[in-house]
Parts: C-alpha cells; structure tokens; sequence
C-alpha cells in the first residue's frame, strides 16, 4: 500500500512538471506574439555542429518586418511548403498520414528518401521551440506548440516568424541573409522566379548551399512558380 501511495505521489508530480512546462511553452508562444526571436534552437544546433570544424563559424541572420518581404516569397512559400496555410488550424492530418505511408514504404524498399507533412505552422513550432531531431516525442510536442501558436497569433504573424527563421543554408537563416547570399539582394526585392528558387530549397536547404542550382531544383521551382498565383497570402 505505502509503495502504491509513493508511486501515485511521483506521478502526481510528473503531471505537475508537464503542465508546468506547456505553460511555460503557452507563455513564450504569447510572448512571440509581439516580440521578435533572435536565436532559436534550431540556430543554436547548426552553430555548435559548424563550430566542430570551423571554432570561428558564425551564422548570417538579419530580421526583416513582413512588409519587407517581397509578396513573391511569400507566394512561393506557401506554394511550395503549404498551400493551405491560410485555412487549416495548423495540422493538414491527411497529409501526415500520407507522408507517413510514404516513409513506411520508403523504409521497406531500402531507401533513405523521406517526405514530410508538416505545415508552415509545424515548421515555425520546430524552430522556435524544438530541434531538428526526429523522433516521437519531438513530434509530439511539436503538434501541441502549433495549436498553441494557431491559438495565440494571426496567419500574417505566423508567416511573418517563419520567414525570419527558417534555414536557407548552411548558416543562412532567415529572407533577408537568405536574398544577400544567394542573389546580393533583399528580401524586398526578390523576384518571381528567385522567390520559387528559394521556396525549393526549404525541404534540404544546406545541401543546395553547397550544390548550387542543380536541375532538379530548377525543374521543381518552375513548378513553384506556376503555382503561386493560386494560393492565398495573409
């Protein structure tokens, strides 16, 4: 009876430190609301893997506002990561599920090649908040920190975040570094066609810093690009 009361008073208090830790999760996501991010996570992982070779490696990052960003880019990330950004409530499950099949079959065939299902809002979740680790639990509290950034902010603001910290490189992050590096200019000023290119990489951003343009990205850009007069931007 005594190890019975002892076992329920610890998971009492496992409970306790959970909750207490989604409402630390829930105040930050309010707090993002208004204040914009310097370092995330995600920021954090890719400087202590580039420093293991290079001590002197530093990341390029500079924060744009949402006017800033060309409309192209925005168009072209919707288009190519999310189409339906502006009308789900964070989580596409059918597209999870499929990506999950996929995957399955995938890994049964020997092959290495995965696809993800996860929205723009997923996305921002993980690099907020989580890492780019695979694995149950991460995902886990990556669904329950896309609901509760869906709760707290406007799709304008969402996309406004993503823009601002997603991985356009080896250590370029961010529209703003990501237009200077790779075009030499801004986010403001980014085309049609740069703004696809530059949707394209997303899924595998630090290998299309190291290859270039390669043909596949191409081909698939101009897809990207046939598609982003058919999506809706906040």
């Amino acid at each position: 009876m005594r190890g019975r009361r002892v076992l329920t008073a610890a998971l009492l208090v496992a409970l306790c430190a959970v909750f207490l830790y989604q409402v630390g999760l829930f105040g930050m996501v309010v707090w993002f609301k208004y204040r914009n991010p310097g370092f995330t996570p995600v920021m954090q992982d890719t400087l202590q893997a580039l420093r293991m070779d290079d001590p002197k490696a530093r990341l390029s990052h500079q924060w744009v506002p949402y006017a800033q960003i060309s409309p192209q880019l925005k168009r072209a990330v919707i288009a190519s990561e999310d189409s339906g950004f502006v009308e789900h409530d964070g989580v596409e499950w059918d597209a999870i599920r499929k990506a999950w099949r996929y995957n399955q079959r995938q890994e049964a065939r020997g092959r290495g090649k995965r696809r993800g299902g996860s929205t723009i809002t997923q996305q921002l979740a993980k690099n907020l908040f989580l890492s780019n680790s695979r694995n149950y639990l991460r995902k886990g509290q990556e669904l329950i920190l896309t609901y509760m950034i869906e709760l707290v902010m406007d799709k304008r603001r969402i996309l406004e975040l993503y823009l601002n910290v997603a991985q356009w490189g080896k250590a370029t992050f961010g529209a703003q570094a990501a237009a200077a590096h790779y075009y030499r200019s801004s986010a403001a000023r980014l085309s049609a066609t740069q703004a696809a290119e530059l949707a394209s990489m997303l899924p595998n951003p630090a290998y299309y810093d190291q290859h270039g343009m390669t043909a596949y990205l191409r081909a698939h850009a101009a897809t990207v690009r046939a598609r982003m007069r058919l999506v809706e931007v906040p």
